[in-house]
């Protein structure tokens, strides 16, 4: 195993991307060695896996746990990733200068399954699956461009949403302002023809009053 990882670790060199699997006993931490240039970028998408009895195959399960660490060997072992993640997930960092880089991963399992803890079982330890992005940004850049335009679109259809509720809004106000004129000007008319309403039946008490008064004193002379 250590010759196919040190053959692997060799062709990472050449090759961009690469993938591999191995098999981890327990929590023993399973490390290989990369030696990368400088600014180097580094991508991993890792997959655990334990062996299912009941399907009777690997499967990935979620109380199976991943911690990867990436230490810089030229530099006294500085560790520049320190990661837990689930049964799947992806790491990611940069050379800070060129050498050596040891990466671990050691797994933790909270199955109830012993058999995870040996690769001498049948069907023991940990199926680890893993693809490196070496040097070559393509691919990464090819994912994060899909994310990229994915939230682009989501926030051009936010934005269509926001001017459509700002169209509506200046529409409210319209009929608002439009509804309050009116109502005011029904107001007005109501007290205007109320007014009038008043007068005449004020000059009307007045005539009927005269006419009556006229009435009576023509009564009383007669």
């Amino acid at each position: 195993m250590q010759s196919i990882l040190s053959f692997l670790s060799l062709s990472a060199l050449l090759i961009p991307v690469q993938s591999l699997y191995f098999y981890i006993d327990g929590t023993t931490p399973k490390c290989f060695f990369e030696e990368l240039p400088k600014d180097t970028l580094v991508v991993g998408h890792y997959t655990a896996e334990e062996y299912d009895e009941n399907k009777k195959e690997w499967a990935k399960h979620d109380g199976l746990n991943v911690f990867i660490s990436v230490d810089e060997v030229f530099d006294n072992d500085h560790r520049v990733v320190s990661q837990k993640g689930s049964s799947a997930g992806r790491f990611t960092f940069s050379a800070a200068d060129s050498g050596d880089h040891r990466i671990c991963f050691t797994p933790s399992s909270t199955s109830g399954s012993t058999g995870w803890l040996s690769a001498l079982h049948p069907m023991g330890g940990v199926k680890l699956t893993l693809d490196l992005a070496i040097g070559e940004t393509s691919a990464i850049e090819s994912t994060d461009k899909g994310k990229i335009q994915d939230i682009v679109r989501r926030v051009k259809d936010l934005n269509g949403r926001l001017q459509d509720i700002r169209r509506e809004q200046v529409f409210q106000r319209e009929r608002e302002a439009e509804f309050r004129d009116q109502s005011e000007s029904t107001n007005t008319r109501v007290v205007r023809w109320t007014m009038i309403q008043l007068v005449v039946l004020g000059i009307t008490c007045a005539w009927q009053l005269s006419h009556l008064r006229s009435f009576f004193i023509k009564q009383k002379l007669t």
